[in-house]
């Protein structure tokens, strides 16, 4: 609390990786800080930027068209060669569209994520126009969330905001952070919740369509089942019928997970490479959102 006092009286926002090495010995893991500073805000009823404590920036976003303005006067343009790190929702003026955008992506890991950037995929020629895409290098930080909830608010009905995370429970617990908020954080979902945000894959019911054999497929630990048997547990309004019927409870009847890398296995067919797949599933949202 008295770090965050002082942030307020100084009128200068704080991380919470700073509070963590403020008192390293104190707290001991960032994790604490982390469940303190939110325990804090509940309890005041009010949200981290009110006590000038924000987290720091780790999401990644790349693609054409988009410019944020931030409030100290820096413009920032995103490209699609290259990542360009997320800031925070506090130092963000405004977002600016420049050309049209026909879709967003929405990816679960930075390596996938750096894979798509170095093709060039946001405007690969296969695709009906460009796009956008993101990452929250697995579970997405605040800033990552903030810009995907903009997104969703923001843009036109047309242009599907799609997923793609592993065939896995994590993966899909990843998927419901964007769409339906986490528990860490449920006072802010309102403004975190992205509830146009669709599963794109992998699904595990696409297995066999994509020729890939089920040999070839990780097989699921005791923390792969716990997880799953955690998500299952939930409300349907947070983890729908669809996501239990064809995601987890396949996966622990198969004993087996699909993870993205898979779709560019060298096991796998030519014709169902990540980018073939992408393109094609890309295709298919864009076409049901017409």
């Amino acid at each position: 609390m008295d770090f965050a006092h002082q942030a307020l009286v100084d009128n200068v926002p704080l991380t919470k990786r700073d509070m963590y090495y403020k008192d390293v010995p104190l707290f001991k893991a960032q994790g604490t800080v982390d469940r303190l500073v939110d325990d804090l805000a509940v309890t005041l009823g009010l949200e981290r930027a009110d006590l000038k404590i924000r987290a720091a920036s780790k999401g990644l976003i790349c693609g054409t068209g988009l410019t944020i303005h931030l409030l100290e006067g820096e413009v920032i343009s995103i490209n699609d060669l290259e990542g360009t790190l997320i800031p925070t929702g506090e130092t963000i003026e405004r977002f600016e569209l420049k050309g049209d955008i026909s879709w967003v992506l929405v990816v679960e890991k930075e390596a996938v994520f750096q894979t798509l950037c170095r093709f060039r995929f946001a405007s690969h020629r296969s695709l009906s126009g460009p796009g956008l895409i993101i990452t929250g290098k697995g579970y997405p930080d605040v800033a990552t969330r903030q810009l995907v909830k903009t997104l969703s608010d923001n843009l036109p009905a047309h242009i599907p905001i799609v997923a793609l995370v592993d065939g896995d429970a994590y993966g899909l617990d990843i998927l419901s952070v964007y769409k339906y908020g986490s528990r860490s954080l449920r006072h802010e979902n309102k403004k975190l919740a992205a509830k146009r945000i669709e599963w794109l894959g992998i699904w595990a019911s696409e297995i066999a369509d994509l020729e890939i054999d089920l040999d070839t497929l990780i097989p699921i630990t005791l923390h792969d089942e716990k997880k799953a048997l955690a998500v299952l547990s939930r409300p349907t309004d947070v983890v729908p019928t669809k996501w239990r019927q064809v995601q987890l409870t396949r996966m622990l009847h198969i004993r087996r997970k699909a993870e993205i890398e898979i779709l560019s296995s060298s096991s796998s067919q030519k014709s169902n490479s990540l980018i073939h797949y992408l393109v094609h599933k890309i295709c298919h949202f864009i076409e049901m959102s017409a």
